[in-house]
């Protein structure tokens, strides 16, 4: 193998480890990302579209969580790629299985919020908004 094609395949394992790191960090997989990374992000998106309309920042920030975690799959499955794969990525089938993945995640939790095994702290929560008057109810409830 040439130099160049040396530096060539390193520099390529080396950026595909740096995808993989950020990736991590934004993705539902590092449990204490959410603080430093996630939720600051979110709140950044729900913020931006209150400035469109003010009813938008729950749901914009909703949004933004979702999609800092999809950002995150995403970049770790590109990064893993990059440093173990020679091959090329098919960025359509990439974007469809983190879109599938962080949906799975959102409706884990959603579920486990819904069936009170996780609890969201009702101070996160401004005005009069009810998270669960958006959740279908379980009978017997």
């Amino acid at each position: 193998m040439s130099q160049a094609g040396f530096q060539r395949i390193t520099w390529k394992r080396i950026r595909g480890g740096l995808l993989f790191a950020l990736g991590w960090l934004l993705s539902p997989l590092c449990w204490w990302n959410d603080l430093i990374f996630n939720l600051p992000v979110a709140y950044g998106f729900g913020y931006v579209l209150s400035k469109l309309s003010p009813d938008w920042f729950l749901g914009g920030t909703i949004a933004g969580y979702w999609l800092s975690n999809l950002v995150g799959i995403l970049l770790m499955q590109v990064g893993a790629i990059e440093v173990f794969q020679n091959q090329d990525r098919n960025l359509k089938k990439d974007l469809l299985w983190g879109v599938v993945s962080s949906t799975a995640f959102t409706v884990l939790a959603i579920a486990l919020i819904q069936f009170q095994i996780l609890e969201i702290p009702t101070s996160l929560l401004e005005g009069s908004f009810d998270l669960a008057s958006l959740l279908p109810r379980v009978k017997g409830e």
